[in-house]
């Protein structure tokens, strides 16, 4: 039997408000990350979260691409500025695990994808800045980004940049997304390009210059995989690096 190739992909922490345990902590990522990969042809792997530098290195050595899920804000910290008052919560412990997981990754050279905070990791990390909310992005009229509806509903446009890995994924100048994010990237970090943006301006995706496959986008794509095929094109190609990678 062919060893599918192995896709790691980054877990929070949720604790339980009530019940039977109520404080207990749970590691967390929402089940259609790994339907996603499971659907479109990977092994889905779920990375628990940890502080333990040598746990995070061991599991990427286990891995052959990454996908970095999404969750709480990005601290600020992380790229030189201080909380504003719309900040929503964080998770520092987090955001150190998931720099560790994208540097272990980076270093092995697999194809890494970010989804929604994910996204926002991938640029903090880099170098680049956010805005830690919507509302402080003051040049233009901005969009409701955070649709407040059923996840499978694609509630506003994006322009792809013909030039981009995401054209030559998706084969279109323009897509409908769904929507469930209040910051945004600000700066993006060098050696990177955006590769997608809201028609309000908003970057929605951005990819690694330098690198087989480093793509982030805003949206979540896992979410819409078994309503739009076209979704699952993502994937696809994220398990089609993984396995060329293998071999």
């Amino acid at each position: 039997m062919l060893k599918k190739p192995v896709i790691g992909i980054s877990s929070s922490v949720i604790t339980d408000q009530g019940g039977m345990f109520p404080g207990y902590k749970r590691t967390y990522v929402n089940k259609d990350y790994a339907d996603a990969v499971i659907k479109n042809g990977g092994l889905p792997i779920i990375l628990p979260f940890n502080e333990d530098e040598e746990i995070i290195k061991g599991l990427v050595s286990c891995i052959d691409g990454l996908i970095l899920s999404g969750g709480h804000d990005v601290a600020p910290f992380n790229y030189g500025e201080e909380p504003e008052q719309r900040l929503g919560e964080i998770f520092p412990e987090r955001d150190k695990f998931d720099f560790m997981l994208l540097s272990e990754a980076k270093k092995k050279g697999i194809p890494i994808l970010g989804i929604c905070r994910g996204f926002q990791i991938i640029n903090a990390y880099e170098g680049g800045t956010l805005y830690q909310d919507l509302s402080y992005i003051d040049s233009v009229p901005v969009y409701k980004h955070s649709q407040g509806h059923s996840p499978e509903l694609r509630t506003h446009s994006i322009e792809i940049d013909e030039n981009s890995i995401l054209h030559e994924i998706f084969g279109v100048k323009e897509m409908k997304v769904n929507s469930f994010h209040h910051q945004a990237v600000k700066k993006v970090a060098e050696g990177y390009r955006v590769s997608a943006k809201a028609k309000d301006g908003v970057v929605e995706a951005i990819e690694a210059e330098n690198y087989p496959f480093l793509v982030g986008v805003q949206w979540h794509p896992e979410m819409l995989v078994k309503m739009y095929e076209d979704m699952n094109k993502l994937f696809t190609v994220l398990v089609n690096k993984a396995e060329e990678r293998m071999g």
